[in-house]
C-alpha cells in the first residue's frame, strides 16, 4: 500500500482528523461567529488572518457571505426570510441541506450588501479568498494525500462533510429544535447539550440568542464553552480582547419602593429575571396547584400537569394547539391565571419603549404592589426579590 509521508496507526489517523475538524470549528466559532459577526471580541491581526486562512484551506467559506448570512440570521429569526430555520423550511432540510441553504442564500447580493458590512476587504480577500474560495480545498486535498496517502482523501473527506453537517446542519437545525432553553428569547434557539466541546460551544446556542454580543456562550456553572476557553488563552497572551459577555446580576437589600437603579438593573437583567420567574413563581404555583387538584379531579390535574411548558414558553413560540391548551388550562384555574397575568405584565415593563425611566419606575413598583396584593406567596417574595436587584457587574 502507498504511504504518506507520514506513517500511523490506525487510531493516530482517527485523531489528526479529530484534530484538524476542530481547528477548523474553533476558527469558526472564534473568528468566523464571535469576532467578525458579533464584534464580541477583539483579535490580533495575525491571529484573525491565520484563522481566515484555514478556513480557506479547510472549508472555502467567504468571510462576509457567512457573517451576512447569520446577522440575516438573527435579524429575521423564524421568519420567512431566516436562511435557515428549521421552524420554516422543517428540521430535515436544515439538517441533511444545510449546507445547500447556506450556499444559496451566499449568492444573494442584496443580503451581502446589507449584513456583510465591516468584514475584511484586502487584496487578500478580493484576489485570494473570495476569487478563488474553491482553491484552498483543493490545496488542503493534495497536503492531506501527499502526508497520509490514501488515507489522506478520508481525512479530507471527513474534513469537507465536518462543518456542513455540525456547523449548518446541527447548530441551524438542531439548535432551533430540539434541547433545553435557560432563557425565552424571542426565537426558538435551545442549548443542545450543555457540554460545549465537539462544535466549539456553539451547542449552547440558546444562551448565545439571548445574549448574542457576548463572546462566551456558557451561562451556568455547569455549562462548558470550549471556545471560551480559547478565548481566554488567546487573552492571556495578549492576542484577543473581550469586549462584552453577558451581565451577572448583582444584589442589595431589597428596598421599600423601586428607584430608578433597581428599574434599570430589572431591564438589563430582563432574561435572566424572567428564567428566575420561572423558577421560583410558575414552576412553584404550578406544581402546588397540581397537587392539590391531584387530590380533587385526576383529569384537572392531567390538565394542568401540561400546562407547565406552556407558561414558560415565550408566547410566539406555542403555536395555535400550544394557545388553545393554556387558554383551558388558565380558565379552569384562577391561581395559574393570576401568575401567568402578572408574568405578561412584567414583560410589558421593559415593553414600553416610549415610556420615561420615571415612568418605568412607576410601573415597575406599582407591578410589585399588584404582586403583594395577589395573596400569593411566591409572587409576593419575588416582589421582594425585585427590589434587591442593583447596579450591573459586568465580568468576563
Amino acid at each position: 500500500m502507498v504511504q504518506g509521508l507520514i506513517v500511523l496507526p490506525w487510531w493516530g489517523y482517527v485523531l489528526v482528523a479529530l484534530a484538524l475538524t476542530h481547528i477548523t470549528i474553533a476558527s469558526v466559532t472564534i473568528y468566523l461567529h464571535r469576532h467578525q459577526t458579533h464584534r464580541a471580541l477583539d483579535l490580533h491581526p495575525a491571529v484573525a488572518h491565520v484563522f481566515r486562512l484555514w478556513l480557506w484551506l479547510t472549508t472555502g467559506m467567504v468571510t462576509k457571505a457567512w457573517v451576512a448570512i447569520h446577522r440575516k440570521h438573527h435579524a429575521r429569526c423564524e421568519t420567512e426570510e431566516d436562511p435557515h430555520s428549521p421552524q420554516v423550511l422543517g428540521l430535515r432540510k436544515v439538517l441533511w441541506q444545510g449546507a445547500e441553504l447556506y450556499r444559496a442564500e451566499a449568492k444573494n447580493a442584496e443580503t451581502l450588501a446589507k449584513f456583510g458590512h465591516n468584514t475584511p476587504d484586502d487584496w487578500l480577500e478580493r484576489h485570494v479568498y473570495t476569487r478563488h474560495s474553491a482553491s484552498g480545498i483543493v490545496v488542503t486535498l493534495i497536503l492531506n494525500v501527499l502526508c497520509f496517502g490514501p488515507l489522506g482523501l478520508t481525512i479530507w473527506a471527513v474534513q469537507m462533510a465536518w462543518i456542513p453537517f455540525f456547523a449548518a446542519g446541527i447548530v441551524n437545525g438542531v439548535g432551533h429544535y430540539y434541547g433545553y432553553r435557560n432563557f425565552e428569547c424571542a426565537d426558538a434557539a435551545t442549548n443542545i447539550v450543555p457540554i460545549g466541546i465537539l462544535i466549539g460551544g456553539e451547542e449552547l446556542h440558546n444562551n448565545h440568542h439571548t445574549y448574542a454580543s457576548s463572546a462566551k456562550f456558557s451561562c451556568k456553572p455547569w455549562e462548558l464553552d470550549i471556545g471560551w476557553g480559547y478565548i481566554r488563552a488567546l487573552e492571556a497572551l495578549g492576542l484577543a480582547t473581550v469586549k462584552k459577555v453577558a451581565p451577572i446580576p448583582t444584589y442589595t437589600q431589597p428596598k421599600e419602593v423601586c428607584d430608578l437603579d433597581t428599574v434599570r438593573a430589572v431591564i438589563h437583567h430582563r432574561f435572566e429575571v424572567m428564567a428566575r420567574f420561572a423558577r421560583e413563581v410558575l414552576h412553584e404555583v404550578h406544581g402546588e396547584e397540581v397537587r392539590k387538584a391531584a387530590a380533587a379531579n385526576r383529569q384537572t390535574a392531567k390538565l394542568l400537569k401540561g400546562a407547565r411548558r406552556l407558561m414558560v414558553r415565550e408566547k410566539a413560540l406555542i403555536g395555535e394547539a400550544g394557545h388553545r391548551q393554556l387558554q383551558e388550562v388558565l380558565a379552569a384555574n384562577s391561581t395559574l391565571h393570576t401568575v401567568y397575568t402578572m408574568k405578561e405584565r412584567l414583560q410589558d415593563v421593559w415593553r414600553r419603549s416610549a415610556s420615561s425611566q420615571e415612568q418605568l419606575r412607576e410601573a415597575l413598583q406599582d407591578w410589585c404592589h399588584q404582586a403583594e396584593a395577589t395573596g400569593i406567596q411566591a409572587l409576593s417574595n419575588f416582589a421582594t426579590a425585585i427590589r434587591s436587584y442593583a447596579a450591573t457587574k459586568i465580568t468576563a
